[in-house]
């Protein structure tokens, strides 16, 4: 046991698997941003689509009975208005309680928790998609989720593209630097040489996040150490 966590110790204390480690970390939070920004263009995009980018759906025609709806003859069949729930609620409250309505006219009115219920029970059954429902058992192709993959799909492989040309452009120059230098050793240029390769291997200079957190780190030290000193004041006082 103390070699096998020994070794799986060591795996995980690998450069490689913590720079993994922090790639898809890193790579989870960089996707949410995009699926963000993406939802916000496209709903500017599509101002005037009722229910935005989630009602770009299409529902497939009913095969069978199944997919047909709750009960098709008051209303409530593969799909519906969000605007149309609360009629709809009353229309499948009257058809539970149709013996009831029939004695007494004024039953629903007495009890107006059973429309409510009846709406809960509908929307069990069916989905919103912007501004229409539509029945769970329905096949149904959601355009929407469909273009947002797509196009967060765009920007991240646009990101990535711009994040290996860069660093490639970085790795030839060292590249070209290295030759450079071993030219001047060649040529007996040993101080040239040593300053081409110190200037390649100069680290780039901070970016705004780095200088950010940096900044930071310094506050908060500084207020460590002044809660520090006076609580040691305190203590002395």
């Amino acid at each position: 046991m103390k070699k096998f966590f020994k070794e799986f110790k060591e795996f995980i204390s690998r450069g490689s698997i913590l720079d993994m480690a922090v790639g898809v970390v890193i790579g989870s939070a960089f996707s949410a941003i995009v699926t963000a920004l993406v939802n916000i263009l496209l709903s500017v995009c599509l101002w005037a689509v009722p229910g935005g980018l989630k009602g770009l759906v299409t529902v497939l025609p009913a095969v069978n009975s199944v997919q047909k709806g709750m009960n098709a003859s008051i209303g409530l069949g593969q799909k519906f208005q969000a605007s149309e729930l609360q009629e709809l609620g009353r229309a499948l409250a009257e058809a539970n309680y149709a013996d009831q309505i029939a004695a007494d006219a004024d039953y629903l009115l007495n009890n107006p928790n059973l429309i409510e219920s009846a709406k809960s029970t509908i929307l069990s059954k069916y989905t919103l998609h912007g501004t229409t429902y539509t029945y769970n058992m329905s096949a149904v192709i959601d355009w929407g989720t469909f273009i947002n993959a797509i196009i967060s799909f765009i920007i991240i492989a646009l990101v990535l593209f711009i994040i290996v040309k860069v660093a490639n452009k970085a790795r030839v120059a060292r590249e070209k630097a290295k030759a450079k230098a071993e030219e001047l050793r060649k040529a007996g240029k040993e101080e040239e040489a040593a300053a081409v390769e110190a200037e390649a291997a100069a680290p780039a200079a901070p970016t705004a996040d780095e200088t950010m957190i940096a900044l930071l780190t310094e506050i908060r030290d500084s207020l460590k150490k002044n809660d520090a000193a006076e609580a040691k004041a305190a203590d002395a006082e």
